[in-house]
């Protein structure tokens, strides 16, 4: 057993950045009006439309799960389908929240691969929907993972290409943006690109994930759909009493490029892991390593010893583990996690 546990559980694991903090307790003096009437939601609105290079409405929210859901709940009807890949968070991880908040719309998984919706598989999927039919079940949204559950990332090229076949079918495209900061410091391309322009109409703006704290976001780039979300966060519960503390944070996280500041550096990390693992006989990686998640295939005993030496992660399976690094993930622990990984290869 190692000294200390070596967490690559999950980047919610991580802590929050130094510089999120100082702005939590910067924000913290005088009195502030309540429920988004303050400075700080004020100037979170222009920063924001100035990061996605148009206006939007950003609604600050304490969970992904809830920004998922209510992002879905104020696009959909009860009678609603949302297609979404297999692995996307709506289907495998959030307790049917989607259908709860959206009052009973169905959350309907379609094939793709290393967690990507496949365009034809979409466009077969609705072109078949019985779209009019009251026996069935109404195509009205799309949910894509950026990065997705998998750990690929959709190029803006694959975004625009679902895009299009939504809004041929009038459908909404919302983006569960958990790790958006990770897909944007990997393609290298704008906030704007990588959303609206490629046809997104909502987005879930992950913030926990990547050195927040307290606080996700929706963004919404269609004027329609944000016009209901602040009934749908007041019946869910989800709307902060002090917003200023939560638009302080997403201030402070884009600020400077702060949020893919701290994207590279657990992007960087689970290169670095990757490219070792590759080195050792007995271990491989069996999904792209384009954003913070490694998913790496070893043998039931092989991975045994690995929990056994103090290393913790989640399994996907007996002979699969998802390693996943934080923007503070550190050399020493990388290079710890790889000599252990050698070690349960010869091991096994």
């Amino acid at each position: 057993m190692t000294n200390e546990a070596l967490e690559f559980r999950s980047d919610n694991c991580g802590r929050a950045a130094p510089e999120i903090l100082e702005a939590l307790v910067s924000s913290n003096s005088g009195n502030a009006l309540g429920y988004g009437g303050d400075a700080h939601t004020a100037a979170l609105h222009d920063r924001m439309s100035a990061l996605f290079e148009r206006p939007v409405r950003v609604f600050p929210i304490p969970t992904g799960t809830g920004a998922n859901a209510l992002a879905l709940a104020a696009t959909t009807t009860p009678f609603s389908a949302v297609y979404c890949s297999p692995e996307s968070h709506i289907n495998t991880s959030e307790c049917n929240a989607a259908g709860f908040f959206g009052s009973g719309l169905k959350v309907t998984a379609l094939s793709g691969q290393f967690g990507k919706l496949d365009p034809a598989a979409l466009q077969q999927a609705v072109t078949t929907a019985g779209k009019g039919q009251a026996h069935k079940s109404q195509p009205v949204a799309v949910n894509i993972v950026q990065a997705t559950d998998l750990g690929a990332v959709y190029t803006c090229a694959e975004v625009t290409q679902l895009g299009t076949i939504a809004k041929d079918h009038d459908l909404v495209l919302h983006m569960d943006g958990a790790r958006f900061a990770n897909a944007v410091a990997h393609l290298g391309c704008s906030p704007a690109e990588l959303t609206w322009k490629a046809g997104v109409d909502i987005l879930s703006f992950g913030v926990t994930k990547n050195g927040g704290l307290l606080t996700d976001a929706i963004v919404v780039f269609n004027d329609d759909i944000a016009n209901n979300i602040g009934f749908h966060l007041r019946r869910a519960g989800m709307i902060w009493s002090k917003m200023r503390f939560a638009s302080a944070q997403i201030l402070a996280y884009v600020k400077d490029d702060l949020w893919l500041r701290l994207a590279r550096q657990s992007n960087r990390a689970a290169t670095v892991l990757a490219n070792a693992i590759a080195k050792i006989d007995g271990a491989h990686v069996i999904a792209p390593v384009e954003a913070n998640e490694v998913f790496l295939n070893m043998c039931a005993e092989a991975l045994d010893h690995l929990a056994a030496r103090g290393v913790l992660f989640y399994r996907r399976g007996p002979e699969l583990a998802r390693l996943v690094c934080r923007w503070d993930t550190t050399e020493q622990e990388l290079q710890q996690l790889i000599a252990l990984i050698h070690q349960a290869a010869v091991a096994k």
